[in-house]
C-alpha cells in the first residue's frame, strides 16, 4: 500500500527536501505552505499522515492539529511535529492536543523516516480499537 503524506511548513527548503526524499522512498506527497491550507488538503487530499510544523502563518500548527482531531474523525490521521520549537510546553500542548509524535528542528531525514514507519505500524492497532468502539 502506498502512504499518502501531507507535508505543512512554511520553509520551502524543508518542504521540497521532506518531498524529495519521501517520493523516493516511495510514499504519495502532498504539500501545504500555511495552516489554511493544509487544513484545505486534509479535507481534498485525505492524507494518511500528517508532518506538520508549529509555526504556520494563518493558522499555527496546534490549532491545525485541533482542527484535524475534532473535524476529520472520518479515519485515525497520525499527525507528527516537526518544529524548532524545543520547549516542554510545546511538546505538552502537542500530545495534549494528540499529536502521534514530535521532533525537533533540524532533525535527521532517518528520524523523520522513522517516526513515519512508527505511526504505520500503529495504523492496524487503531483500527482495530476504533472498530471494538
Amino acid at each position: 500500500m502506498t502512504y499518502k503524506l501531507l507535508v505543512v511548513d512554511d520553509d520551502k527548503d524543508i518542504v521540497e527536501t521532506l518531498q524529495k526524499r519521501l517520493l523516493q522512498e516511495g510514499y504519495a506527497v502532498a504539500v501545504a505552505f500555511d495552516g489554511a491550507e493544509a487544513l484545505t488538503k486534509v479535507k481534498t487530499d485525505n492524507p494518511d499522515i500528517v508532518l506538520l510544523d508549529l509555526m504556520l502563518p494563518k493558522l499555527n500548527g496546534f490549532e491545525v492539529l485541533k482542527e484535524i482531531r475534532e473535524k476529520f474523525k472520518d479515519k485515525w490521521r497520525p499527525v507528527i511535529i516537526i518544529s524548532a520549537k524545543n520547549d516542554l510546553e510545546s511538546v505538552k500542548t502537542s500530545y495534549g492536543l494528540e499529536a502521534d509524535h514530535y521532533l525537533t528542528k533540524p532533525c535527521t531525514m532517518e528520524n523523520v523516516l522513522r517516526g513515519i514507519r512508527t505511526v504505520i505500524s500503529l495504523i492496524p492497532i487503531r483500527i482495530s480499537e476504533a472498530g471494538k468502539k
